[in-house]
């Protein structure tokens, strides 16, 4: 299963995370609006009103981006009137909780700000700056660039196709939505991306469309900038959470022997080998996954007492692809089927009882043929 060399490694100095917005160059994102503001959350009609900075913590955001989103498109507070601090009521912090969740299923921001106005049905907006953005109150919820409800639309033609930071030319709205999620550091809407896409399309189409584009895109970034491990820790830990969902919520496997999955010793990290298990375990193949930290004794233990009718081992470093590795292995003693999964290992290297297994779906295809024969 080939895939991209995405292992995080420690940085010093480590960027604070992104917004999802669009906040304007030269307009820094203060902590709050002044120093001797009033408290951030006071009662006023009995409704409570949150400052630009206490809304900004609640939704992940720069307080510039909330300015942006107020003066372009007119999601500010609704009654703010000269002389007199920001304050949001519940019907702002709606819209703005809209916005956000269109932004992170890769609408446009002024998509994301249309569907907001019609979805929550606020108030009178006063002036936005530009009126050729107002939009008709009766015009229904519709996204032309993004994912919602499950519905997927269509960009139109020139429409921007990438991530905020991240280079995703071309990528599906999912994608640039999951990567707007990751570079504001939101786990909870990563995981949440990742496993409606996996309920609406399968663990495979996840994988090819959404999370591999995203994960090699920040990985560029990384290499680019130096910075960002945290985004690239965040979202592999993220992933391995969502596709564990779905061994967790899998069928009975129908194989009384299983698949072994396991990266070779000394491999740090093993998403790739989770989505194969995920996949198997959607269609009722039996496995037993292995973490990187088990030790070469301990997988040679666990496939002797495991029997099973397939193995695969995993590796992303050459260093550590070495065939001897599967000599410390008792597969032929168990008549298991032995294959090999990353982009570490030489075909020309491998003994000929071992099979190289390529994309995630023909991995599947392989191992499901040689457990259930």
């Amino acid at each position: 299963m080939s895939g991209v060399t995405t292992r995080p490694e420690p940085v010093v100095g480590v960027d604070a995370p992104e917004p999802l917005g669009d906040a304007p160059s030269g307009e820094p994102a203060v902590a709050s609006e002044t120093a001797a503001q009033a408290p951030e959350e006071i009662a006023l009609d009995d409704e409570p009103r949150l400052s630009v900075a206490a809304v900004a913590r609640r939704l992940g955001v720069a307080p510039a981006t909330l300015r942006t989103w107020d003066r372009r498109y007119g999601l500010g507070p609704s009654d703010h009137t000269s002389g007199r601090h920001r304050r949001y009521g519940p019907d702002d912090i709606a819209r703005l909780e809209q916005m956000q969740r269109a932004l992170l299923r890769g609408a446009s921001p002024m998509e994301a700000a249309r569907y907001a106005r019609t979805v929550a049905a606020p108030p009178p907006q006063r002036r936005v700056e530009d009126p050729s953005r107002a939009e008709s109150p009766d015009e229904g919820p519709l996204l032309l660039s993004g994912v919602l409800d499950g519905e997927e639309g269509f960009a139109p033609a020139g429409a921007n196709t990438g991530g905020r930071g991240l280079k995703l030319s071309g990528a599906s709205p999912r994608a640039r939505g999951l990567g707007r999620a990751a570079l504001a550091l939101d786990s909870w809407s990563v995981q949440r991306l990742l496993i409606e896409a996996m309920d609406a399309d399968g663990v495979v189409r996840t994988w090819q469309e959404m999370l591999q584009p995203v994960l090699r895109a920040v990985s560029e970034r990384r290499q680019r900038s130096g910075t960002g491990v945290e985004v690239l820790q965040l979202l592999h830990d993220c992933a391995s959470t969502a596709l564990r969902s779905v061994i967790a919520g899998a069928p009975k496997p129908q194989n009384p022997r299983p698949a072994v999955l396991a990266p070779v010793p000394g491999e740090g990290q093993e998403l790739e080998l989770v989505a194969l298990a995920a996949v198997l375990a959607a269609q009722g193949v039996g496995h037993r996954l292995f973490g990187a930290a088990l030790p070469r004794e301990g997988l040679a233990a666990a496939v002797k007492r495991s029997a099973p009718a397939a193995v695969v081992l995993w590796a992303d470093q050459p260093y550590y692809a070495a065939p001897r590795v599967l000599d410390d292995i008792p597969i032929t003693r168990q008549r298991a089927r032995a294959f090999v999964a990353g982009a570490g290992w030489s075909p020309e290297a491998l003994p000929g009882h071992v099979e190289l297994l390529g994309s995630l779906e023909a991995a599947v295809t392989r191992v499901s043929d040689a457990v259930l024969g």
